[in-house]
């Protein structure tokens, strides 16, 4: 029987882990680097390096014939999807939900405020040592859409809640109802598209939701409306926000593009009323200690033959 689970971190370092000797299994260190630490075809659990690119990650999967297991350290599995097509029947596709909703819901709200209160007109101004002084937007009193309401934009909204929001309305694929209040389905986003003075993008990319965010649902924003993207890029249609930004009726806060990493000369870099952060909602210093409990504890599970946590998907 294989035995084998692949960690891009050394065992050593995760506090937690079942023993290798009391739970039979073998833990090998792979962090994406272009040998792998032992036959790939002895792997039973995968966890995929991350921040490593989908053609460095998804290869292994083709020659891991034994595997039962795929953890992924992000919160979207859609880097994933080329090869789940190679994984026999019965492999659970696992996310890391509990990770990265502290850090992305924290990043969400410094690219709210800072593109609302003109930082980076004031970082620009400090360069150029002039005193740009007067009034800015402030989020107080702005009416807020969510659109994706899984655990990163209810992290995103448990931050919105000390800021004096006048409304803030909920929209994900399934309607339901939460302890702040109805989730309503993506079928309402007409209605609630031209009352919403900031709109956050958390949804994860789908074949349903690439390209959501297109001409016509930007034409339905409200003039001076900000969007928020800390999604995937995809979800939204670059030349269609491309031509909203140009015209100055819309801002917009992403740290994610379409293309991605955003090359040099791309016209986003150069839109107004555009910030752009680097892709980093989800890396930041709390995401270390997160995933390595996420994986002791789904490992735990594992090895005493319990029901895995965060399963998005079996083959």
């Amino acid at each position: 029987m294989t035995t084998d689970v692949w960690l891009p971190y050394e065992a050593s370092s995760v506090e937690g882990l079942p023993a290798a000797s009391d739970a039979g299994l073998t833990y090998r260190f792979w962090d994406g680097g272009t040998e792998y630490p032992a036959d790939p075809a002895d792997c039973v659990f995968y966890v995929v390096p991350y921040m490593e690119p989908a053609e460095t990650v998804v290869p292994p999967l083709v020659h891991m014939t034994s595997l039962r297991v795929v953890q992924t350290l992000t919160a979207g599995v859609d880097h994933m999807r080329s090869g789940l097509t190679h994984l026999a029947p019965g492999v659970r596709l696992c996310n890391a939900r509990g990770v990265h909703e502290a850090s992305t819901a924290e990043l969400t709200l410094t690219l709210i405020l800072a593109s609302l209160r003109g930082v980076p007109r004031f970082v620009e101004g400090q360069r150029l040592q002039e005193w740009r002084s007067g009034f800015y937007p402030a989020l107080a009193d702005k009416s807020v859409l969510i659109v994706g309401y899984g655990s990163i934009g209810a992290a995103i909204e448990d931050r919105l809640a000390p800021f004096e929001c006048a409304r803030v309305a909920r929209v994900a694929r399934s309607e339901r109802t939460t302890a702040r209040g109805p989730v309503l389905p993506l079928t309402d986003l007409p209605r609630l598209l031209p009352e919403a003075d900031v709109v956050i993008l958390s949804t994860p990319l789908t074949d349903s939701t690439k390209g959501l965010v297109n001409a016509d649902f930007l034409a339905r924003m409200k003039d001076g409306a900000l969007l928020v993207n800390v999604a995937r890029g995809p979800v939204v249609d670059t030349k269609a926000l491309l031509a909203e930004l140009e015209t100055g009726r819309l801002t917009a806060a992403l740290d994610v593009t379409d293309p991605e990493p955003l090359p040099p000369g791309h016209p986003l870099w150069r839109a107004p009323g555009v910030l752009i952060s680097p892709h980093v909602g989800g890396s930041s210093s709390a995401f270390l200690p997160r995933a390595k409990r996420l994986l002791a504890a789904q490992l735990r599970r594992y090895a005493a033959g319990e029901p895995l946590g965060n399963v998005v998907l079996e083959t």
